[in-house]
């Protein structure tokens, strides 16, 4: 399952990410993964959350972001949450130009049995269809 949390900059998206996270870990059985670009959220996350900083491995570009995830996500089998913050910065690229990107957290949310939880900067008005449908 996908679940997407937008807004523009400044409307608390990444707060309600955290406290997503954080609120998970009572009841979660698996793991729970935080990425994002930046260590300032590091320490307002439960210490059961494991936090990666994508510019800690020069992520650069929706191809590498992609292919990240996956790679984190294939580190382990029984993860259950995945939070991601700030994809269009990380991805470098307009969110309405993110259709694969989605396509492949759609995948790999069925094929894990995962739940992830995307943050995206635009306004409602400004969200493709293919975003849309997670909300």
């Amino acid at each position: 399952m996908i679940k997407v949390i937008y807004g523009s900059k400044g409307t608390g998206k990444t707060k309600m990410l955290i406290d997503a996270a954080n609120s998970a870990v009572a009841n979660a059985k698996g793991h729970l993964i935080f990425i994002t670009d930046t260590k300032r959220y590091m320490y307002d996350l439960e210490r059961d959350v494991r936090f990666i900083d994508v510019s800690d491995y020069d992520v650069a570009g929706e191809a590498a972001f992609c292919g990240f995830v996956k790679g984190v996500i294939a580190g382990n089998n029984d993860n259950e949450y995945v939070y991601l913050d700030g994809v269009v910065r990380i991805a470098g690229k307009p969110v309405a130009e993110l259709a694969a990107f989605f396509y492949m957290l759609e995948k790999v949310s069925e094929n894990n049995n995962l739940t992830i939880t995307v943050t995206v900067s635009a306004d409602k008005e400004e969200l493709p269809d293919f975003v849309t449908k997670y909300l």
